[in-house]
């Protein structure tokens, strides 16, 4: 049985180009074609298409409001379309806040092109998209301002800036990022459902919470597809940790600081892009810069965040698994760790790598994740120590610090 998309999109060529890409699958078939969002939610409830593919920037309605009618009239998967600026960006973050499930970089190139690597992940996207848990349309989670002023965070560096300070990486810093990837196994990236696992009872039934009694040094949180609401879900519930939060959620490189900054608006956490050579300090939490990859080095008692660009060697860019290994290094035993929603597998090496030295990991329960892939690795692997639903996180993070 084919999945059904229609194509809501005001750019002709972007349609034209799309649809041979979606029909160049046999399990994919276009039903339709939408030039504005007001003529995407009417064809919507028409067609009732499996998935909608929907630009952001459009004439009559945006995406944004599209998405908002839709959801409301008929809940359908919904692949937002985003150019790659600053107000895409912005634009995408409030799309995902009304029920999107997920986002691709509008990128003409790739489409004119025709590369191959692009199309693979577009179709694969979309059937996972397709087969997603949807969510009725509410608003972000919003909290009051904290009383005492809230640090301003340091301007951004530009992605050239991160690839420029990747080149003066000292020799150190580029063996630590070699290790890391040598201590990943081969089957790193690969799908969830294509995994082998000898052990663990692959139970994802939702656990209750008991406290460890591991005093945590460091909160690291992984998340792909449906990670930026799931996250809104949980820092902006967190009072002010006395410990480091660092964030790798699978986002290009324009995205990761505009999602940092709306997430920075809702929390009395100091939330900000991560940068080159940041000290870790309590009370901060440091999202992974899209595009690049984020390794940690001992800095005095403390950690510094190192940014560098990947060689190939790993599926992501930023990576879970390279990330929650180096903290591995760093912190033994001494990190609570999760796996939220995502397609794939990642983060599930890494969180053996963490098991291994004694840290903590929870997953997401299968019931509240938009893709149940990155929690369901882990749980099949029995390396998850408590599986949790969405909204309790928060309150058992609190009560775990």
């Amino acid at each position: 049985m084919t999945i059904k998309v229609l194509i809501v999109d005001d750019s002709a060529f972007f349609r034209k180009r799309l649809a041979e890409i979606i029909s160049g699958d046999p399990l994919l078939e276009v039903i339709g074609e939408a030039k504005d969002g007001k003529e995407g939610v009417l064809m919507t409830s028409t067609l009732h298409p499996d998935v909608v593919t929907m630009d952001v920037e459009m004439p009559v309605m945006d995406g944004i409001e599209a998405v908002k009618e839709i959801m409301a009239k008929n809940p359908t998967p919904i692949l937002m379309f985003s150019s790659l600026t600053t107000e895409g960006a912005t634009s995408t973050m409030k799309a995902l806040e009304a029920g999107a499930v997920d986002f691709m970089p509008k990128n003409f190139s790739d489409i004119a092109h025709r590369r191959e690597e692009a199309l693979a992940e577009l179709r694969s996207l979309i059937k996972a998209v397709s087969r997603t848990r949807l969510r009725t349309f509410r608003r972000p989670l919003t909290t009051s301002k904290p009383s005492a002023p809230k640090a301003v965070p340091a301007p951004a560096s530009k992605l050239s800036d991160k690839v420029s300070s990747a080149v003066n990486l000292s020799e150190s810093t580029r063996g630590q990022y070699k290790r890391i990837n040598e201590m990943l196994s081969h089957d790193q990236g690969k799908p969830a459902a294509a995994r082998r696992f000898t052990f663990g009872d692959h139970s994802s039934e939702t656990t209750t919470y008991r406290k460890s009694g591991v005093r945590h040094s460091l909160l690291a949180i992984g998340s792909s597809t449906g990670g930026p609401i799931a996250l809104q879900n949980i820092i902006p519930r967190l009072p002010k940790l006395n410990v480091p939060v660092v964030v790798i959620q699978h986002m290009p490189a324009t995205f990761t600081k505009t999602f940092a900054q709306r997430l920075n608006e809702m929390s009395a956490l100091h939330v900000t892009e991560a940068k080159d050579g940041d000290i870790l300090m309590p009370g901060t939490v440091y999202i992974a810069p899209g595009g690049m990859q984020m390794i940690f080095e001992r800095a005095g008692t403390g950690a510094k965040v190192r940014i560098l660009k990947d060689t190939g060697r790993v599926s992501y860019n930023p990576c879970v698994d390279v990330s929650f290994a180096s903290l591995a290094q760093l912190y033994n035993g001494r990190v609570l760790a999760m796996i939220l929603t995502g397609m794939g597998s990642d983060g599930c090496e890494g969180c053996r790598i963490l098991k291994s030295k004694g840290s903590i990991i929870w997953a997401q329960n299968e019931e509240s994740c938009v893709v149940y892939g990155m929690p369901q690795a882990i749980v099949n692997a029995g390396i998850a120590d408590l599986v949790l639903p969405l909204d309790e996180i928060a309150e058992d993070i609190v009560k775990e610090f």
